[in-house]
């Protein structure tokens, strides 16, 4: 067991712990804009799904049911403007992460291939290579995007390339044009390229798109595949909710794989998803919510001498004094307010610090006050 822990580094939130406790300490208690957990009720359409599918005594599918399939298939074509998708392009997943954590194992990666993410970024893109004992590197997303030329990655054993767009944790979107290049570079480069785009319904300043685009990708799915969840569109992140979309020659394969594995999105869960992706009117309601959030908590940041940057979608502000991002998680820890520091995503983070505004409206509004 050691032998697989040991590759992989601290759990990052455990170094939070302490500054955890000087701001739960505050006599009108912690706002919490750390982690970017949902607080507000499931939808109550969702809520009612689950409970009706509650009796289902037998073993769920991988593949997930036709209504699932279907449910997916009709939101990737609504939503996202992709065409022609049918079931062989889909694949629930148990939340997202897990996916991430251990796609490039499944891809059969190891040693010698090599697994690319951009500079700031979610931590688990590095520990899915470190699981496989894949090789990593970084880069930059905003040059690589604006010229997709090969300067910025050596395609040489580059077997995997992550994207992120929204990107977690800046809030910076990648252009149709942007995303248009890097997708014909991985082509032309025969890299598989994954997109991570759980934040694409929560664009503020600017409209994100799917690389399952016909604009960005052609017409075709080839090479790429995209990665969506309900944990924060939907309030879901305690169903485990996510799936795939994309390229079938990937999914097929990745099925057999999860099959054997027993990675299965429980049949009430399945069930939620329908009813989940076939109602965008709670989604425009917590789209409300979060605005109003975002936009207080943008203002009384601003106030207080911070710099926002990119934050133009997502569930963060990317803030920054311009100082060493733990002595801001102190001084904000004073005011009894946690955040995220921005090293957690990459050294290129190391001034900033990454709020989340999914705390309550009256927890939202003490830390305005306190600002």
């Amino acid at each position: 067991m050691s032998a697989v822990s040991d590759r992989l580094p601290t759990f990052p939130w455990d170094k939070l712990e302490p500054y955890k406790k000087t701001a739960a300490a505050h006599p009108d208690g912690i706002v919490d804009l750390s982690v970017g957990t949902p607080v507000d009720p499931v939808p109550e359409l969702i809520q009612k799904a689950l409970i009706d599918a509650a009796d289902s005594p037998g073993y769920p599918t991988v593949w997930g049911t036709p209504a699932l399939r279907d449910a997916i298939t009709g939101w990737l074509e609504r939503r996202l403007g992709a065409r022609e998708v049918t079931h062989r392009h889909v694949l629930p997943i148990v939340g997202s992460k897990e996916l991430v954590a251990w796609l490039p194992t499944q891809l059969g990666l190891g040693p010698g291939d090599k697994v690319a993410y951009p500079r700031l970024a979610y931590p688990t893109y590095e520990v899915g290579a470190r699981l496989a004992r894949a090789e990593y590197e970084v880069y930059d997303a905003e040059t690589f995007a604006a010229t997709a030329a090969g300067t910025e990655l050596d395609p040489e054993g580059l077997k995997l390339l992550w994207l992120n767009s929204p990107s977690n944790p800046t809030g910076k979107v990648l252009s149709k044009a942007e995303l248009t290049r890097i997708v014909a570079w991985a082509r032309e480069h025969g890299v598989l390229l994954f997109s991570d785009e759980c934040y694409l319904e929560l664009g503020w300043e600017a409209d994100p798109v799917s690389v399952l685009h016909p604009d960005v990708n052609g017409g075709s799915y080839d090479g790429i595949v995209a990665v969506h969840s309900l944990s924060k569109r939907s309030n879901l992140a305690g169903y485990r909710a996510a799936f795939l979309a994309g390229d079938p020659a990937v999914l097929g394969p990745l099925l057999e794989i999860r099959k054997h594995g027993g990675m299965m999105t429980s049949a009430p869960t399945q069930a939620a998803v329908v009813a989940a992706l076939g109602d965008d009117v709670h989604v425009q309601e917590q789209r409300e919510r979060y605005a109003a959030r975002r936009q207080a908590l943008r203002e009384a940041l601003v106030k207080h001498g911070f710099r926002i940057e990119h934050s133009e979608a997502s569930l963060y502000l990317w803030a920054t004094r311009d100082e060493s991002c733990w002595d801001t998680v102190a001084h904000l820890a004073e005011l009894g307010i946690l955040v995220a520091p921005g090293d957690f995503y990459g050294e290129a983070g190391a001034t900033y610090v990454r709020v989340a505004f999914t705390a309550t409206d009256e927890r939202v509004r003490a830390a305005v006050e306190r600002l």
